[in-house]
């Protein structure tokens, strides 16, 4: 009898803060894989809102319900590297717009080159969130009524975060 081998995926990302455009992706990732792993990467250069432990803990509290799916970090190594590491079949990215669609090619092709045995899945978002990023949620914090309009673009434990962080 032959045993089926796992398919599992990586999802990699800042989530700072983890958007519902975020949440979409792992959960159709979670559909595609056996497994899906949730990274939230580590850039040294870059200046984020929320700690790495804010970040783990929004990611955790926001999939809880999603029983295949486990999130974990990594930092100081392409992608690529911390697939093969965690024994990936897949890496899992996003593409919302024509400029996303030039970069994620881009390091798809890069990828390959690395290791072709890894294979890049894309998926593109539906329209009601295909806008939404990290970026534009921490944009809109700020100008009267932002509590209202943020809602509806993260989940309920980022929400919570945000209020915390700027009321």
């Amino acid at each position: 009898m032959k045993t089926k081998t796992q398919r599992t995926g990586v999802y990699a990302g800042s989530f700072d803060p983890i958007t519902n455009g975020h949440l979409w992706m792992i959960e159709q990732g979670a559909r595609l894989f056996d497994r899906l792993v949730v990274t939230v990467g580590i850039n040294p250069d870059k200046k984020y809102t929320f700690s790495i432990d804010d970040r783990l803990a929004m990611l955790r509290e926001s999939i809880a319900s999603i029983p295949n799916v486990s999130v974990t970090t990594f930092s100081n190594r392409y992608l690529i590297d911390y697939a093969q590491s965690i024994h990936t079949s897949h890496i899992l990215r996003g593409i919302r717009s024509v400029s996303d669609y030039e970069f994620e090619r881009s390091m798809r092709h890069i990828n390959d080159d690395l290791d072709s045995t890894i294979c890049t899945v894309f998926l593109m978002p539906p329209r009601d969130i295909a806008e939404i990023s990290s970026s534009m949620v921490k944009g809109l914090i700020g100008p009267a009524g932002w509590k209202k309009v943020v809602r509806k673009y993260v989940p309920a434990p980022v929400y919570q975060r945000l209020l915390g962080k700027h009321s």
